[in-house]
């Protein structure tokens, strides 16, 4: 059966997405659901939020298992996002659409009108997906610079980002990454980033990658500063003190202006491809991964669990459970997650979330639910608070004592709520008789 199973990586894209900000442009976001019975829908993955956008291309790729064999049910919901709360329900919803997986895996480019409900069109909207089997497991790493960029911004120099496009089999430019914006910097240095091989150019090294360096704009209207065109055979040539260099032309002063030269130069400081074993973390030998040890023996998981363990090790023979979960990642499988924590608050049990690394943690501060019961995709209410999350970002510089504080800190509460729960009274301790 494994034979019957692929890997499949999903490229979406909007266009004319209705405009439900005030002042502004909606900032979208795609969820994609899956069908799993009785008409009931679990999240398997979500895109980035792209803000003041009405034709957002979505970097992020989402990520489903497709079995040949059988029928799945996908559902693709867009919604405007206008807070930091990973849940959906107080965000507008901008249409959506149902098909299946096997409609999206046989189409090249799979296009259909957005819906606010069926039979009722989202304006104008229309999604865009493409399919991609992943068959490599390779990994292409960069570092990148900049010089002498053109000032874009009228009383600030530019706020340059990169993005990067691989060129499909219809001969179109398909988004594979974005980077982080650097404010008010024309001589910019972008932080070091990762992309799968298969994402990046399909696994072919001479496919044509075009590179686009833009200044950021607030209201969504970036504006280019110039572009390349390359490949990943020509990257590759980067390394230790000789940098691969690009001029970063921009097409229309290019031609209006003869004494034109560029707009500035992209230098590719390094481009490696390796197999990534570490998901996420990149190079355990590398000071830049999660993994890395550094020369004093520590690491930020190491730090978790000492500073959890050393004040959970004495307390061994009660009947009660802590789970100490350390991820450096987002959670996929969120409906799945919020019903075993509903089952696990019938179970003498705490859990422990500790964030290391710095990513986004939205749907672990959602579970914490300190503000509100947590419930089940079903709606059933946990039976009692269980999850306590700690970015240890915060605590990084702190004395180890002040981690397990916090991280402990609402256990002997939840302890306490357990066994009020069962209704099981304090044993009185026995009286001691005196002479």
């Amino acid at each position: 059966m494994a034979g019957c199973v692929s890997r499949v990586e999903l490229s979406v894209s909007c266009r004319s997405l209705l405009d439900r900000d005030l002042g502004s442009r909606s900032d979208p976001l795609c969820v994609l659901l899956q069908e799993v019975g009785d008409g009931r829908w679990a999240e398997l993955d979500r895109t980035e939020r792209i803000k003041n956008s009405q034709n957002p291309e979505f970097c992020k790729k989402l990520v489903v298992d497709y079995y040949f064999e059988k029928v799945q049910k996908l559902k693709f919901a867009v919604y405007d996002i206008d807070n930091k709360s990973f849940d959906l329900n107080d965000d507008d919803y901008l249409g959506g659409i149902e098909c299946t997986l096997g409609q999206i895996v046989s189409s090249s480019v799979f296009t259909q009108t957005l819906e606010l409900k069926q039979g009722k069109p989202a304006g104008k909207g229309t999604i865009t997906i493409s399919a991609e089997e992943i068959k490599d497991t390779r990994v292409v790493y960069l570092e990148i610079e900049a010089q002498n960029l053109d000032k874009k911004d009228f009383l600030g120099k530019s706020d340059p980002f990169l993005e990067f496009y691989k060129q499909n089999d219809a001969g179109t430019w398909q988004l594979v990454y974005r980077s982080e914006v650097i404010k008010n910097n024309l001589n910019p240095c972008w932080r070091k980033f990762s992309v799968p091989l298969q994402t990046f150019c399909g696994g072919d090294f001479n496919k044509p990658i075009k590179v686009q360096c833009a200044d950021h704009d607030s209201d969504g209207s970036h504006d280019l500063i110039g572009s390349f065109e390359t490949n990943l055979t020509q990257l590759q040539k980067a390394g230790g003190s000789s940098p691969v260099e690009f001029e970063c032309i921009h097409p229309e002063k290019k031609q209006k202006k003869k004494s034109y030269k560029n707009s500035g130069v992209i230098r590719i400081k390094s481009c490696k491809v390796g197999v990534d074993f570490t998901g996420s973390n990149g190079d355990p030998k590398s000071p830049d991964s999660l993994h890395y040890i550094s020369p004093d023996g520590i690491n930020e998981y190491l730090i978790a669990i000492w500073s959890v363990g050393s004040v959970v090790q004495d307390y061994d023979t009660y009947q009660y459970f802590i789970l100490l979960i350390i991820t450096d990642g987002e959670i996929t499988d969120l409906d799945q997650t919020r019903q075993a924590i509903v089952n696990a608050s019938k179970l003498p049990m705490s859990i422990i979330i500790v964030g290391v690394g710095e990513a986004d943690f939205k749907a672990m501060e959602f579970l914490d639910r300190d503000d509100g019961v947590l419930k089940s995709l079903t709606g059933e209410p946990a039976a009692r608070d269980i999850v306590q999350f700690v970015p240890f970002r915060q605590f990084k510089n702190a004395p180890r004592e002040v981690l397990s504080h916090v991280v402990l800190a609402e256990v002997p509460k939840q302890l306490v709520s357990y066994y009020k729960w069962q209704g099981w009274p304090p044993v009185k301790p026995p009286e001691i008789k005196t002479m």
